[in-house]
């Protein structure tokens, strides 16, 4: 069965699939994607899958019809059944074979989508299948002469906590209280399986029921509506820290004893001073987006940081390609060698916990520590000419503009630690802003202007900041 272009380029993007369930994805198209994956993963020389689901409703069938694509194409197929992504990347380097994780993330209940690598949990991004991929589905998937693959099932679940527990000294932590807001996604799963078992951890459970109809929040905690719930629940059971997970648990945010939201770039610098001691002079990949007050640590504590554009796929090719001990994105992606170079919100998280259990310093004092900036937080327009809001962008800053890049949008530096950054979204029609300076006052300066001129472009609507 060939397919329209269009259909297939609207929901195969730069670095995953997704789109609604029914409309835009069905156990058809997902089996077809699932011959083409098998296709491009039995010339590379691999002879099965691994396959995760999240907690959707769509999923199970979505993975099934995605299994008999591939078992169509020869190549067996391993299910893990309920998993986080995080989980599912384990899975990929623990067995060494090729995986596809079926979630959409913190995307409302009605969508879904794959998130496919490759041994090791190297990625498959546009650039390395996703485009071959399109192409197959879209002419027809050749069917395949040989045998078809078995199917089996594993539980990976206690292997995959004990993994993460063991990259990280957990041991002599004072006692921890730990609220963690799983949003009835993925984490609901994992959090008992990791941190269930650390002695000095107590766990205060939030919305750990699995439900893909969100009935809580949106499992999408980069927006503050979404976080409000565990600020309460923080202060109200008196925890020393907050963890919140979006829907397939793969990333991690953070709150303090105060209830207030830690950046994921001071997280990200937490982090990265911890690796460092590891290994002096290793090099920390940072996205565009994360805050100057990264790589500024990164060269304090004797590193090199590194930027990149905003993507899973792209940061995890520069880790490969530099040899990266870790990695962090402003939408609190975390990546780490130990990892396969693979992000995970869950072994970030541990990280936290032992820099907090290690000291005596509450939460947000050791955070002050790395926060140095003010930032706006993504601020989203939905625009009908993209080019000419950030030219026009571009003039009205002309005059301040000390430099312009465009590694991945527009980055325009304004001086003495302003910046902000213009990019069209990779996943929706959204125009981003990204702003920080030394005060809130210019931070907010910033935005106005920017939103002032991209108005004057395109009637729009403008998203609170997160």
């Amino acid at each position: 069965m060939s397919r329209s272009a269009a259909a297939v380029h609207r929901v195969i993007k730069a670095y995953d699939v997704r789109g609604l369930v029914g409309e835009e994805i069905d156990e058809q198209f997902v089996a077809e994607v699932g011959g083409a994956f098998a296709r491009l993963m039995r010339a590379e020389g691999a002879r099965q899958v691994v396959i995760g689901h999240d907690m959707r409703t769509s999923s199970p069938a979505l993975a099934a019809a995605f299994a008999d694509g591939v078992l169509r194409q020869g190549l067996d197929v391993v299910r893990i059944g309920l998993a986080s992504t995080d989980q599912l990347y384990f899975a990929s380097g623990l067995l060494d074979c090729p995986g596809a994780m079926f979630t959409a993330s913190h995307n409302p209940a009605a969508y879904n989508g794959i998130k496919l690598c490759r041994a090791g949990a190297k990625p498959v991004g546009r650039d390395t299948g996703l485009a071959r991929i399109s192409e197959e589905v879209i002419a027809g998937v050749p069917a395949f002469d040989g045998p078809a693959g078995t199917l089996t099932d594993r539980d990976v679940l206690a292997d995959y906590g004990e993994f993460l527990r063991s990259l990280v000294n957990l041991t002599d932590l004072r006692p921890l209280k730990v609220a963690v807001d799983a949003g009835n996604g993925m984490a609901g799963h994992t959090a008992p399986a990791v941190l269930g078992p650390i002695p000095s951890v107590t766990l205060a459970p939030l919305y750990f029921e699995l439900d893909g109809s969100f009935p809580n929040h949106e499992a999408n905690p980069l927006e503050p509506a979404n976080l409000v719930d565990l600020q309460a629940y923080v202060l109200e059971t008196g925890a020393d820290i907050g963890l919140a997970f979006d829907g397939d648990a793969d990333r991690c945010f953070v709150v303090d004893e105060k209830g207030a939201p830690v950046s994921p770039s001071a997280i990200t610098a937490l982090v990265a001073t911890r690796q460092l001691r590891r290994e002096i002079g290793a090099t920390i990949i940072h996205n565009l987006i994360t805050s100057r007050a990264v790589p500024e640590v990164v060269i304090e504590s004797g590193g090199t940081p590194v930027r990149s554009r905003v993507g899973h796929s792209y940061i995890k090719a520069l880790m490969a390609e530099t040899g990266a001990i870790f990695g962090g994105e402003h939408s609190a992606h975390y990546y780490f060698r130990d990892f396969w170079g693979a992000d995970s919100g869950m072994l970030a998280a541990l990280h936290v916990l032992a820099a907090l259990g290690e000291q005596d310093r509450p939460l947000s004092e050791l955070m002050a520590d790395y926060q140095r900036y003010a930032a706006s937080g993504e601020v989203n327009f939905t625009v009908t000419d993209a080019e000419a809001c950030v030219e026009a962008v571009l003039a009205e800053f002309g005059d301040r503009a000390q430099d312009i890049d465009h590694l991945d949008g527009v980055t325009v530096d304004l001086g003495d630690g302003a910046w902000f950054n213009l990019r069209m979204s990779n996943t929706e029609p959204l125009l981003r802003l990204n702003v920080e300076a030394r005060t809130a006052e210019e931070v907010d300066d910033i935005v106005a202007r920017v939103s002032r001129t991209v108005t004057a472009q395109t009637p729009q609507h403008s998203e609170a900041p997160s």
